[in-house]
């Protein structure tokens, strides 16, 4: 920390966010001087790793804890307790309210299996049990016109079965309530009569979209998780707010943008891709730097990379995810994710194949050189092996690493098995890691349409800079970029994230015959709601900003495409020229004057935070120096060498340096190969070209 943010006056921002090895948190002061600390996670209690790590912050500021969360004005956290408590099974017990006829679509699903071809693996468990998915009599039907009244002594019995059975979550999720809730609306009410539960979710405000399955799908997500996300997130800002902090806490939400904790407590499937989906601020932040807005991130941590695309500037948003086997339909950031980082998992299997992953050791007991446990062999332990970390401490001094025991665990889980040596099978593990890396940014960048050519490869989080130059070469990317801070990139990136709300209306009809005075209503009342969310949450007009979008498909297609929309008149033949510009990127061709239906209208409500602007660092003043060399694997076509090793303190805006050199960060290092070239640029980060 500078000497600025010591000083008795400072004022801060603080990002943290929750990773499955560790905690980072990014301050932030008023003179634009940034900072980063790590800490280990405590998956058990993850409000105690936050707590450390502010705890940590206030240490390296010299201020009691309380002092400095009360000079924060600021706090963004991205959490990982939705997630976890999906991955790990450990939700609310859940009652469903559906429709006569439709209580069986959680079973049911899509009627189909993701992979055709695979017939054997199971489904996940169904959230909620046959006996607890009751049906309500009543009907709306297919233009929103009320079909047979709601059966309200139903959903009265359904009460009483859910309180006899123990439920601690409700949802509900009508027929067609997305065209009219009024059903819905009235079942709510019933229920809030005579449930004392605090957990109701209702679909017509968590998903109202069509596609039966998704909706309901969404929504008994939403209740499975709530009790424990927004029970953890309300303690933790409590326990904030005793501690000091005078500011309310923002959240990440799936679709990249901040929200309340108040805003967000009926929603909580929204933060179910919270901490990845800051990425979108870190490019946003970058791309400045970088000089390009098309930007491919690839951030790697201790279990887990997230590959986010960012086009012309704008990183898609969809309502189509899945996690852990359970289908979402709620805006999100298009982010995929892959089991790979610095503590994944290398094993070989019964048939004499090495794998790599998706299994992860985790913060505890972690890779085998952490000395905290961890007995099987990792990445991080393949890297310490071949040289590109070094025993000692790392992270900071948060974890110390211990070269023997990475040895000992790839020579007894791998090299022995495999009848190899210790190095080539570090080799290997290194190899079919970044592999799978590869795969995982074709699957978001060709699979999408787009050429992987183009963009710069944005090599982050604590593992990332160390197989970026490899990962860009296999893509022929030209460049890779490695942020200074990407050991930290989306605690950093919420701290560049705006607030940002989601509004959608179902409207379903041609779009050369639709009405456009229907269509102006609609966003008029969605901009007149973002409007009063935005304003409630303190910002004015001059901070907010809308943005319009349309779904649509042709006729007889069962999934949509989305299209931005100007405002003023309605321009149906920019509409569709914006829809048909996407269709053929992502499926390769058109249907000349096909018929485009339209299904949904969007607005996007954005409330404008003040940009993250840290000073620009001091220009070199002369050549840098190495601080050692070692020896270390340069790849399969160089093998072994003499590699000059700097500390990144020592590389300052201006230097150029020539390949192979590795690079030591306090929260990474950097592998620039031999055919590389470094450039550190006027931000202060790392640019690294790919000549051959």
């Amino acid at each position: 920390m500078t000497n600025k943010t010591q000083h008795g006056g400072a004022r801060w921002r603080i990002g943290v966010d929750v990773g499955g090895t560790f905690t980072d948190l990014v301050l932030a002061d008023a003179a634009g001087a940034v900072d980063v600390v790590k800490v280990p996670s405590t998956p058990e209690d993850p409000a105690q790793g936050v707590l450390d790590g502010l705890a940590a912050a206030a240490e390296r500021c010299h201020l009691p804890l309380g002092d400095f969360l009360a000079r924060c004005t600021l706090l963004v956290h991205g959490s990982t307790i939705a997630t976890n408590t999906v991955l790990e099974g450990k939700g609310a017990r859940v009652g469903l309210l559906a429709t006569q006829g439709f209580g069986d679509e959680l079973e049911i699903r899509r009627g189909r299996r993701e992979d055709p071809w695979d017939h054997r693996t199971p489904f996940p468990p169904v959230l909620v049990p046959r006996y607890l998915r009751l049906q309500v009599g009543g009907r709306i039907g297919k233009d929103g016109e009320e079909v047979a009244p709601l059966v309200l002594a139903d959903v009265d019995q359904a009460v009483a079965t859910f309180r006899e059975e123990g439920v601690e979550s409700i949802a509900i999720c009508l027929f067609n309530s997305f065209l009219a809730p009024r059903h819905e609306r009235a079942a709510a009410a019933r229920v809030r009569e005579q449930w004392n539960g605090a957990w109701l979710s209702v679909s017509a405000d968590i998903a109202p979209l069509i596609g039966e399955y998704e909706r309901t799908s969404t929504t008994v997500m939403n209740a499975y998780i709530a009790p424990r996300t927004v029970g953890y997130l309300r303690a933790l800002q409590e326990r904030l707010a005793a501690l000091g902090l005078k500011v309310p806490m923002l959240l990440i939400q799936n679709n990249g943008g901040a929200v309340s904790l108040g805003a967000v407590s009926a929603r909580p499937a929204a933060l179910l891709l919270s901490g990845p989906a800051a990425g979108v601020g870190a490019l946003d932040f970058y791309s400045r730097a970088i000089g390009s807005d098309d930007l491919i991130s690839m951030e790697i941590g201790g279990t887990s990379c997230d590959v986010i695309l960012m086009d012309q500037g704008q990183v898609a948003v969809s309502d189509q995810f899945a996690i852990g086997g359970y289908h979402m339909a709620i805006p999100s950031v298009d982010v995929y994710t892959i089991g790979a980082g610095g503590g994944t998992i290398a094993t070989v299997d019964a048939g004499g194949l090495l794998t790599v992953g998706p299994q992860g050791a985790g913060a505890r007991p972690g890779p085998a050189s952490y000395g905290l446990g961890g007995t099987q062999p990792t990445v991080t332990d393949a890297q310490l092996v071949l040289g590109r970390l070094k025993p000692g401490p790392y992270a900071g001094g948060a974890i110390t690493l211990d070269g023997r025991a990475a040895h000992a665990a790839i020579e007894r889980q791998v090299a022995a098995p495999l009848g190899l040596g210790v190095e080539e099978s570090a080799v290997g593990i290194v190899r079919l890691l970044e592999q799978n890396l590869l795969h995982a940014v074709q699957r978001i960048s060709i699979e999408r349409g787009y050429d992987p050519r183009r963009f710069t490869l944005v090599a982050a989080g604590g593992a990332g800079p160390m197989h970026g130059a490899a990962v860009g070469r296999l893509l022929g990317c030209k460049r890779v970029y490695v942020p200074r801070l990407s050991g930290a990139f989306c605690a950093l990136g919420m701290l560049h994230s705006n607030v940002r709300h989601d509004f959608v209306r179902t409207l379903y009809g041609r779009l050369d015959t639709v009405d456009a005075g229907v269509v102006e209503g609609h966003y008029a009342e969605m901009a007149r709601e973002a409007k009063a969310v935005l304003g409630a949450e303190g910002f004015a007009a001059a901070a907010t900003e809308f943005a319009r979008e349309m779904d649509l498909r042709y006729v007889g297609q069962s999934w949509d495409v989305r299209a931005p929309v100007s405002d003023g008149a309605l321009d149906k033949a920019a509409v569709r020229t914006a829809f048909e510009h996407n269709y053929e990127r992502l499926y390769g061709h058109t249907q000349p004057g096909g018929i485009v239906e339209l299904t949904h209208l969007r607005l996007v409500g954005i409330g404008k935070l003040p940009a993250l602007n840290p000073g620009a660092p001091e220009a070199a003043k002369g050549a840098p120096v190495p601080a050692e060399r070692r020896r270390a694997y340069l790849g399969a076509a160089h093998g072994w060498g003499e590699v000059p090793v700097y500390r990144g303190a020592d590389l300052r805006p201006g230097h150029d340096l020539a390949g192979p050199l590795l690079i030591e960060e306090v929260t990474t290092t950097v592998v620039v190969g031999p055919k590389d070239r470094l450039h550190v640029d006027p931000a202060g980060n790392f640019a690294i070209s790919l000549l051959d």
